[in-house]
């Protein structure tokens, strides 16, 4: 039997947490936790640069390089957004966190030195499960810890460090894939160092109190909840009373809470919005360098396209960061898909070589701003028990319509045209802004109370 006394101690806690208006843990945190994003990004982008030389090396068939390039990478995200994430929920974030690191760097060193198909298949899934899970874990980590107010500023922060891994993946696979028969593995090898810089740092960061709270340890999180509330007043930032008002302690096991008929429906709306978002994410990311070079292009050029609009992705997020935490993010998302569709249009039309630049610039924007803003208005959407594996169901089983994307971009363009795949992979985008509409509000309201 629960009890009340402990659910009263809990209520407490999180209030303290709730009521501190500033990001008062060490800032060198946010680095590290940035340092997630950076090696997400970094892998999701480089596996469509190293295909080529892959191909080539291995003697794939088209069939068997799709398969690796997307397939087996999405099967191992989906698997570890889930598995990872559930334990997330049980056993704490900080533990799943280490364990993530030390899967995507096994996976990288053991892409860069597989000697055939086979063994780069199943480190290729070893990589997946890492990343997937990842991802989902430092959005449910920042979530927790950002104040309300700023939770979108904090988080895009941090994700701004993670998107300069796929703004500089372009031109770190332009200088090794063309010009070195290895260079597909020091790409890989890189990612593994930059993992395992991530995991050593990891070991400095504290749980998260407010999922201590939720789940009893009391002392652990008093702990980190007091340090945050000295370097409040040692930087003269006043504390309000606690609210205790609106926060309830709920036990039980993730699916408990997510068969609620308010989260199944916010369930619904996000697995949708991330499905049709990653039909042109993926494509676009995974096919775009071959298709344009199909197209007239050659791979050198294709890929020049993609890396000097890579650029627009740091440009996206800092946009974001004026404006993400004083309007719904629900509608910034409506926004940056708007803008995804232009950039779609722009590189259909395939005018000329200044719209292909303006293009893939625009797109890599849109990404930017669009990603950090979904990530948190996802995992604000299900409550501190929940969370993790909310998070993972939604983006998790969203990323099928990134294989939809990858593997349907190239046949509608091989059966219509260049301009209709390109367009289709814009109103898709579209598609998924105007189906977050159908969400719940939460820019600035405490964790607790969008969960309610």
């Amino acid at each position: 039997m629960e009890n009340p006394g402990d659910d009263k101690r809990s209520i407490q806690l999180i209030a303290r947490l709730n009521r501190i208006p500033v990001w008062s843990l060490p800032k060198s945190y946010l680095a590290i936790i940035g340092l997630g994003y950076f090696f997400t990004f970094y892998d999701i982008s480089n596996i469509g640069f190293a295909m080529p030389a892959i191909n080539e090396q291995f003697h794939l068939s088209n069939s068997t390089s799709l398969f690796l390039a997307l397939s087996v990478g999405l099967i191992g995200y989906i698997i570890g957004s889930f598995v990872i994430g559930t334990l997330a929920d049980r056993y704490g974030r900080y533990r799943m966190l280490i364990l993530t690191f030390a899967l995507t760097a096994l996976g990288s060193f053991g892409d860069a030195l597989a000697p055939e198909i086979t063994t780069l298949i199943v480190f290729r899934f070893i990589t997946g499960v890492g990343v997937g899970a990842d991802l989902n874990l430092v959005s449910t980590y920042i979530s927790e810890l950002a104040p309300s107010s700023r939770r979108g500023r904090i988080t895009l922060l941090t994700f701004l460090i993670g998107i300069l891994g796929q703004t500089i993946t372009p031109f770190v696979a332009l200088a090794l894939v063309p010009n070195m028969e290895i260079g597909w593995r020091l790409l890989f090898a890189i990612g593994g160092f930059i993992a395992v810089v991530g995991l050593l740092l990891r070991f400095r960061l504290p749980e998260s109190p407010r999922w201590e709270a939720h789940h009893g340890h009391y002392e652990r999180a008093e702990k980190t909840i007091a340090l945050m509330e000295k370097n409040c007043i040692e930087r003269n930032i006043k504390l309000k009373d606690p609210d205790l008002s609106q926060i309830e302690i709920k036990q039980g096991i993730p699916a408990r809470f997510l068969f609620k008929p308010v989260y199944i429906r916010r369930l619904v709306i996000l697995i949708f919005m991330w499905f049709f978002w990653y039909i042109g994410n993926y494509g676009f990311l995974g096919d775009a360098a071959d298709l344009i070079s199909a197209h007239g292009a050659g791979i050198g050029d294709s890929i020049a396209y993609l890396a000097v609009g890579a650029i627009g992705y740091p440009v996206g997020a800092v946009l974001m960061l004026s404006i993400v935490d004083r309007f719904e993010r629900k509608k910034i998302i409506l926004f940056t898909t708007i803008i995804w569709l232009i950039a779609m249009l722009l590189v259909a039309g395939y005018a000329n070589t200044a719209s292909i630049y303006l293009g893939s610039f625009l797109a890599s924007l849109a990404l930017g701003a669009y990603l950090q803003v979904a990530y948190t208005y996802t995992a604000e959407a299900f409550p501190t028990q929940a969370r993790s594996t909310g998070f993972a169901l939604s983006d998790g089983l969203g990323h099928a319509g990134g294989a939809v994307g990858a593997i349907l971009l190239p046949q509608i363009i091989s059966q219509f045209s260049f301009f209709t795949g390109f367009a289709f992979i814009g109103f898709t985008g579209l598609l998924a802004g105007i189906i977050a509409l159908l969400g719940p509000d939460t820019t600035g309201k405490d964790l607790e109370n969008v969960s309610s």
